[in-house]
C-alpha cells in the first residue's frame, strides 16, 4: 500500500512538473509572452512558466544549448543557427505566434513626423547627421539601436537599411525599454521599437516605401490591412523532443483567447 501511495505521489509530481518551462529570447516579445504566461498559469494551476528577454539570438543560443524550452524570436532563425541545432542533434519546430509593426520613434518635441525609407537608411548608416537634412531643425541626430543579438536589430538592418551597415556612432541599447527611455530624454534622438512599446513619451513616425508618394504610420489597423510597410512575424522555436511539454502553452497562445491577448498587449493577431 505504501509503495502504491509513493508511486501515485511520484506520478503527481511528474504531472505537475510537466508544465514547468522556460521561455527565453526576444525583448520585443517579452510583454506578449509574459502576459500570455500569466493568464495561462491562472488557468493551469500546475503550470510554472518563466519568461526571460535578452534578444532573439540569446533565445536561440539557449535552445541550441538545451537551457530553454521555448526560444522567442522577432526574426527568422538563421542558417548558421540551424546548422548548430543540427550538430547538437536538435530537431526543431517554428510557430508564428503573432505579428508586430516595427515603429521608428523620435523625441516627442521633434517637429519631423515622416521619413522616406531612404532617409532612414541614411540616418542609420551615418550619411545623414542633422535633422535639417530631412526638413527638421538644425540639430544633431542621435541614433539609438538594439545590440547585435537582437532580432529587431537584424530585421531593421535587412528590411529598412537594405543590409547596409549601421554607422559606428550608433548607440547600442541592451533592451527595447532602454531605447524608449533614451529617445524620450534626448532631443535629437531616433530609434526603433516594436509597436507594443510605443508610448506617449515618444513620437512614432510615418514611413514611406514608395519614394514619398504616401506615408503610413504604425498602428494595429495599418499592420492588419498591410498598408504599413514594416510588419514582421514573431516566432516561437522549440525542440521537438519537448513538444508535449510546450504544446499546451503554444495552443493557448494560438487560441482565440490567446490571440485576443496578443491585441490587448499591442501586437497584431493572426486572425
Amino acid at each position: 500500500m505504501k509503495k502504491l501511495i509513493l508511486s501515485v505521489f511520484a506520478i503527481a509530481i511528474m504531472a505537475g512538473a510537466s508544465y514547468a518551462q522556460k521561455i527565453k529570447g526576444s525583448d520585443t516579445m517579452l510583454p506578449l509572452s509574459q502576459k500570455e504566461a500569466e493568464v495561462f498559469m491562472k488557468e493551469h494551476k500546475n503550470a510554472r512558466l518563466t519568461v526571460i528577454g535578452g534578444g532573439s539570438g540569446v533565445g536561440i543560443a539557449a535552445l541550441i544549448e538545451g537551457t530553454t524550452d521555448l526560444a522567442q524570436a522577432s526574426r527568422k532563425i538563421k542558417l548558421d543557427e540551424k546548422l548548430k541545432l543540427q550538430e547538437a542533434g536538435v530537431s526543431f519546430k517554428e510557430v508564428i505566434a503573432a505579428y508586430d509593426a516595427l515603429a521608428v520613434v523620435v523625441n516627442h518635441n521633434n517637429p519631423v513626423s515622416q521619413l522616406k525609407r531612404e532617409q532612414l537608411e541614411g540616418i542609420f548608416t551615418g550619411k545623414i547627421k542633422n535633422w535639417k537634412e530631412v526638413g527638421g531643425p538644425d540639430l544633431k541626430i542621435v541614433v539609438y539601436s538594439r545590440e547585435t543579438s537582437s532580432g529587431t536589430y537584424e530585421f531593421f538592418k535587412e528590411h529598412v537599411m537594405k543590409n547596409k551597415n549601421y554607422a559606428s556612432n550608433v548607440l547600442s541599447m541592451p533592451a527595447t525599454g532602454a531605447i524608449i527611455q533614451s529617445v524620450s530624454q534626448t532631443k535629437g534622438a531616433i530609434g526603433y521599437v516594436g509597436l507594443a512599446y510605443v508610448s506617449n513619451n515618444v513620437k512614432a513616425l510615418k514611413v514611406s516605401y514608395n519614394g514619398g508618394k504616401s506615408y503610413i504610420g504604425p498602428s494595429m489597423a495599418t499592420a492588419k490591412n498591410h498598408t504599413y510597410p514594416v510588419v514582421r512575424p514573431l516566432y516561437y522555436y522549440y525542440n521537438t523532443k519537448v513538444e508535449n511539454k510546450v504544446k499546451p502553452f503554444i495552443n493557448f497562445v494560438l487560441s482565440p483567447e490567446g490571440q485576443n491577448i496578443v491585441e490587448k498587449v499591442g501586437y497584431v493577431s493572426k486572425n
